[in-house]
């Protein structure tokens, strides 16, 4: 049996495919490749999408597609997936095909802010920013800058998420936010006080953390 996330095709010089969960995923050398552990952001999101206040659900930095496209996979909701790079709108609506959900989801390529506007609500959103701290991404020389540069303390574009989110987040809405540590998550907290955003829980993965923040009205 094939571990998940294992390669199933395709050379690494073109598009390379794998099993991300029950679902095939497309990625190339644009794009992050799909990390097996972050099933379990996607796990948790189908959990709280079935009680969530507003029936979409919103991906940020969605790269290849695979966390958001499983989420609604395991519990059918629209899905608006955005990102800034040009080839991961592109492979996201090339692996929405594929799962047979792209009659159901959205692709927006721009900046956060621009193509989601203040006020337009979403039940649950999901978030996978770029975390990893600029002195950091040598470590990384196979990832693409783009997809893992967090600026100076790795929050830069979480801080960005988190904001999108407080305004897009309906009442009684969930936030899921792929970090790299609990104090990430906490940082990010202490900042978010104040808003209508509280982190309630923060679950550990093999190489990151997910935290849940809760809308309250």
């Amino acid at each position: 049996m094939r571990a998940e996330g294992a390669p199933v095709g395709m050379t690494r010089d073109t598009r390379e495919r794998m099993a991300f969960s029950h679902l095939t995923i497309e990625y190339d050398a644009r794009v992050l490749e799909p990390r097996p552990w972050t099933a379990m952001q996607s796990r948790w999101a189908a959990e709280l999408i079935p009680g969530s206040p507003v029936g979409r659900v919103l991906e940020l930095c969605a790269g290849a597609g695979h966390i958001g496209l499983l989420a609604v996979s395991l519990a059918s909701r629209p899905l608006v997936c955005v990102d800034l790079n040009p080839a991961a709108c592109e492979l996201t609506r090339h692996n929405a095909a594929l799962a047979g959900l792209d009659a159901d989801v959205e692709v927006r390529c721009g900046d956060l802010a621009d193509v989601v506007p203040p006020g337009e609500e979403f039940g649950v959103v999901i978030a996978d920013p770029p975390w990893v701290p600029a002195a950091d991404t040598g470590r990384f020389p196979e990832d693409p800058l783009l997809a893992i540069d967090g600026g100076d303390d790795g929050l830069t574009v979480a801080r960005q998420c988190l904001r999108v989110a407080s305004g897009s987040t309906a009442d009684g809405g969930h936030v899921l936010i792929q970090l790299g540590t609990p104090e990430q998550a906490r940082q990010l907290a202490t900042e978010a006080a104040g808003t209508a955003l509280d982190l309630v829980e923060i679950r550990e993965g093999e190489r990151g953390v997910v935290a849940r923040f809760d809308r309250v009205s």
